[in-house]
């Protein structure tokens, strides 16, 4: 009896087999298409990052101006000239307050943005969320040259309207004085970049469930209890998400301090990124400095993969604890 019913079941698995084949060869088929079309994307994302990420860790142990083959191995003789070198942990210290500034600030700052943009009393909601979107769209090397002109010593339109207001007696210096430049900047950078994090926000704040609030409201709770019950615990998992990106961004505010200061005055704005600029391009010594400069980078590279990872790390135990309530 086993016998005739596991004949009698060959010929149907086999039926559905084949069918099943044909199944997976037609779609196969259809997902070549697919691959043709990402192609030409993967072929660029390989020569203009996947290439120049590799060959920056090999120039970084070599000692190269950037012309010719590489001739000079020198190991990590440009790793100790650069943890010996000054101005790199004074650029690397500028990074990393910069990127604290801008995501102490700039996320709540984000928040409090979006919950007054996401309310249902505000009308014209639209149009005050371009406004302050605009500004990133906005190319940054565009705005660092007009913010150079608004915070200018002499004529300068903030000085002129602090003057007139009799709030300032004279100009201030404002980007070109080592004690306020790196905060111009700063708030340059929040300003910027305000609108993204203020749209990270609104899509979790609309993602939330609508009938916790009508439970609360019908509770009697107030505004502040409902955002600090409600609102808060449950944005939980995206405002880590959205300090991560703040952070990793920040660490990377090449145009903009090149455009405002070139990291000076007296190097008081130096970033990492303008730093490995001015030893690869624009060396002060007269000669390009490629491979110090590589080597700069991929130390910079690795302590915002540690930030990353300690981020996402916090990510996932917030994540976890908000799960588990």
């Amino acid at each position: 009896m086993n016998n005739s019913t596991a004949v009698g079941k060959s010929p149907l698995a086999a039926a559905k087999k084949r069918g099943q084949s044909k199944h997976t060869r037609r779609e196969s088929k259809r997902f070549k298409w697919c691959y043709l079309f990402i192609f030409p994307q993967l072929i660029l994302f390989a020569v203009f990052t996947i290439y120049p990420i590799v060959m920056s860790y090999v120039y970084s142990f070599y000692e190269y101006d950037g012309f010719g083959p590489l001739k000079d191995f020198i190991g990590f003789e440009n790793f100790t000239m650069l943890v010996n070198d000054p101005l790199f942990w004074n650029a690397f210290k500028h990074s990393f307050i910069f990127m604290l500034g801008m995501v102490l600030v700039q996320v709540p700052l984000a928040l409090l943005l979006a919950i007054l943009l996401n309310a249902a009393w505000l009308k014209g909601k639209s149009f005050y969320r371009t406004i302050f979107f605009l500004p990133v769209i906005t190319t940054t090397a565009v705005v660092g040259l007009v913010m150079r002109f608004i915070f200018g010593a002499y004529k300068g339109a903030l000085n002129e309207a602090l003057i007139n207001l009799h709030l300032l007696d004279h100009p201030i210096d404002w980007v070109g004085s080592s004690d306020t430049a790196l905060v111009v900047v700063m708030v340059v950078g929040i300003w910027k970049t305000l609108g993204m994090k203020m749209i990270y926000w609104l899509a979790g704040l609309q993602s939330l469930p609508k009938e916790l609030y009508e439970a609360a409201k019908v509770d009697g709770a107030s505004s502040i209890q409902t955002l600090r019950k409600i609102t808060i615990p449950l944005l939980l998992p995206i405002g880590s998400v959205i300090i991560l990106l703040a952070a990793v961004n920040a660490l990377h505010m090449f145009d903009l301090v090149k455009s405002m200061t070139e990291g000076g005055p007296a190097y008081a704005t130096d970033m990492v990124d303008v730093y490995v600029y001015r030893n690869a391009f624009a060396p002060e010594s007269g000669q390009a400095r490629v491979g110090f400069a590589a080597a700069a980078g991929v130390f910079y590279g690795v302590a915002v993969l540690v930030v990353s990872l300690v981020f996402g790390l916090l990510i996932k135990k917030t994540g976890g604890k908000t799960t588990s309530h």
